[in-house]
């Protein structure tokens, strides 16, 4: 199913690259796991060979998914003053951490997206804030590795994505963000 030295993506983790398949005896019986070694966390996991689907380990994303990607950013969204009170922050908790789990790429965007939103309405909570920097920095993390770039520059391509959803309007044409992609040929 997948290779050693292949970049995976761990959801609520983000990317990995799977450095070793490894055989452990477990209650007897030889098992086959994959270890993922993560880029920015010092940290790696095993996870049996026959798990991966259930775990929902995917691979990276494609150039074609990341354009599709950078469309959802740039869709508002449609919702009425009284999602974004209080008392639905439970209700939208419940179903962005379905996304989370989920690891889809278009889920977490949407989910970053919806945030970001918000923020422009009220000030985000402690939780919608910690949400949406562990989203960003799986999106950049997924960005950075399918484009071959560093952080700093998937950081910008992100940021430049969503511009035209902020007050502040950092005002960036969608052709401008188009020309950026075009240059890395995707």
């Amino acid at each position: 199913m997948f290779q050693v030295n292949e970049k995976v993506v761990y959801p609520g983790y983000g990317v990995a690259i799977i450095s070793k398949l490894v055989k452990r005896h477990v209650a007897g019986k030889a098992t086959s796991f994959y270890e993922l070694k993560f880029y920015d966390k010092d940290m790696a996991v095993l996870i049996p060979e026959d798990r991966l689907e259930v775990v929902g380990i995917r691979r990276l994303s494609t150039d074609v998914d990341l354009q599709d990607m950078f469309k959802v950013l740039t869709q508002p969204i449609v919702q009425h003053k009284q999602e974004v009170g209080v008392n639905n922050w439970n209700r939208r908790n419940k179903k962005y951490q379905l996304g989370l789990r989920s690891g889809d790429l278009f889920k977490l965007s949407s989910i970053y997206r919806d945030l970001l939103t918000i923020s422009q309405e009220k000030e985000l909570s402690f939780g919608e804030r910690n949400l949406h920097s562990k989203i960003e920095s799986m999106l950049i993390e997924e960005i950075s590795a399918v484009m071959n770039i560093d952080k700093k520059e998937a950081l910008s391509y992100l940021k430049k994505s969503v511009a035209c959803l902020t007050k502040k309007r950092t005002m960036v044409k969608k052709t401008e963000l188009s020309k950026d992609l075009k240059t890395q040929n995707l």
